[in-house]
């Protein structure tokens, strides 16, 4: 499903419209725009059309598109929703790379994370990012995230160079932030460290 409008002081998490499919297939056609997504190829315009009317339909998942002074910038979503154990998979993208470095990211995280805690009831939202992502690792971070683990050499999220990446797995927990008892911290080696809460 959309989720609701909402918004924050830098940018407004809406519903996607018709036009913002064409937008879609331009920032996806960029390889410095996915080079850190899942999905690294290009994508027809009907693919996109198809993906916005399945995301609108579905029940486990709550997706926008982020504005920025009045201007589509990119996507974030909270997916694969588990309602009866309080849990779903969150991703993001700014597609317009004149919007990199702008904080849009961090406050789209903010908002999709208020929302899933306090509108959608959920308990704990898990992502994974590229351990070489360091502004949507920073992103996270400043958002209540914390490294769980890593998995190395993860081959669905290998760039088009044909480098393995390795994926830190991140989770967030409900308004207090918890996540376990422990939790795995991933250092500037990327090695895995675990730490008492």
């Amino acid at each position: 499903m959309f989720g609701p409008l909402l918004r924050g002081e830098k940018v407004t998490l809406r519903p996607a419209r018709e036009n913002d499919a064409e937008r879609f297939v331009r920032w996806f056609a960029d390889t410095e725009v996915t080079r850190f997504l899942a999905r690294r190829m290009a994508i027809s315009l009907e693919q996109e059309k198809e993906f916005l009317k399945n995301i609108g339909e579905s029940k486990d998942d709550v997706w926008w598109v982020i504005e920025a002074d009045g201007n589509a910038i990119g996507a974030t979503g909270i997916h694969r929703i588990n309602w009866l154990d309080a849990n779903g998979t969150t991703g993001i993208v700014i597609g317009d790379k004149a919007s990199w470095g702008k904080g849009y990211a961090t406050e789209a995280m903010q908002i999709r994370t208020r929302y899933a805690f306090r509108e959608l009831n959920l308990h704990k939202l898990i992502t994974e990012v590229d351990t070489e992502n360091e502004a949507s690792r920073k992103a996270l971070e400043r958002n209540g995230y914390r490294t769980v683990g890593v998995r190395r050499e993860h081959a669905e999220q290998m760039p088009l160079d044909r480098r393995q990446a390795d994926v830190a797995t991140v989770a967030r927990g409900g308004a207090s932030g918890e996540i376990d008892r422990q939790v795995a911290d991933l250092d500037d080696a990327g090695r895995v460290s675990l730490i008492e809460l």
